[in-house]
């Protein structure tokens, strides 16, 4: 079956030199819900395919902004046309996987941010509610009104635990804090990123956590606006925006190669994988503003150091 034109519009296979991958995945592929030029969740979801195939020798091919009504279609069109492991970018496809996966036995799929496994569906995810309470530590330490805020856009496990956690880092820095949730309903909408972030701010947040993908960049538009803080994602954001607190490294990339190498050499299985602060290739936080004072820097290094060894258990997990 041909997919849809627009489908055909956004599909391009990158065929990577390097060493034979006979031994497990010849050829992958990714199926991303927005754009590879987001600057955020779907860029690294791109990278971190591409270069892995790059650095062991299989073929990468990718699908961006593949909505809802389109994931079975595309997801089987990997499926039939041979790919090895098809990757769903996102907990949006895990009900697409199942579908897929249960009528093409052979094919190894995995979910980035995923529910459930079975015999040839994997997960791989993040704790992230670990990473959130370090966020919401941050914030409630330096707020000066008692209130900060989190935007994020749907909510799939990943985001209500990321909520959840850096409700809790904030409420264990300061009990009285208050702490204001918006959704927004879109990842990339600049404009609702935005008006979420101002109507945070006019409520008395003066410490902001944009966490979505494109959308992001309206939130900090604020931000720098009305002069408060933010709390940065994904990257070490003070190096683009000076406002920025600390930042969660999430580290798509870095938590990708650790399954890619394991199917290359033919070892990835129907399990759960997931990164937490102990593993710095996937998870850890950046850079700490100048502001910070240094009580509060040795206090989220004892809180990392206490998670590590599993003395501090942030739930959900």
């Amino acid at each position: 079956m041909q997919l849809k034109s627009k489908l055909l519009a956004g599909l391009a296979a990158l065929i990577l030199a390097g060493s034979s991958a006979a031994d497990g995945i010849e050829r992958a592929a990714i199926v991303m819900p927005g754009s590879i030029s987001d600057n955020g969740w779907n860029q690294a979801g791109f990278e971190g395919l591409t270069k892995a195939g790059e650095a062991l020798g299989f073929e990468a091919a990718f699908s961006e902004s593949v909505h809802q009504p389109e994931q079975i279609e595309v997801l089987s069109d990997y499926a039939r046309r041979g790919y090895d492991l098809v990757i769903g970018h996102g907990g949006e496809f895990q009900d697409a996987v199942e579908r897929v996966a249960a009528r093409f036995p052979e094919t190894m799929f995995m979910v980035n941010n995923g529910l459930g496994t079975k015999d040839n569906i994997a997960n791989a995810d993040f704790y992230f509610s670990q990473i959130a309470y370090l966020m919401g530590y941050v914030a409630g330490s330096m707020s000066d009104t008692g209130t900060i805020g989190i935007i994020a856009a749907q909510q799939f496990k990943f985001t209500t635990d990321t909520v959840a956690g850096y409700e809790a880092g904030a409420k264990a820095a300061n009990p009285e804090v208050r702490v204001l949730v918006t959704w927004t309903g879109d990842w990339d909408d600049i404009a609702k990123g935005k008006e979420a972030a101002l109507n945070q701010i006019s409520q008395g947040a003066d410490v902001v956590w944009p966490t979505m993908d494109s959308a992001t960049l309206g939130s900090m538009q604020a931000v720098q606006e009305k002069g408060v803080y933010g709390i940065g994602i994904y990257r070490d954001a003070i190096n683009e925006w000076p406002e920025i607190l600390q930042s969660a490294i999430l580290d798509v990339r870095g938590n990708m190669r650790s399954y890619l190498e394991l199917a290359a050499a033919g070892k990835l299985e129907g399990a759960l994988y997931r990164a937490d602060m102990g593993n710095e290739l996937a998870m850890r936080i950046g850079s700490f503003h100048s502001d910070i004072p240094v009580d509060v820097v040795d206090e989220v290094n004892n809180l990392i150091d206490a998670m590590k060894s599993g003395t501090l258990v942030v739930n959900p997990q």
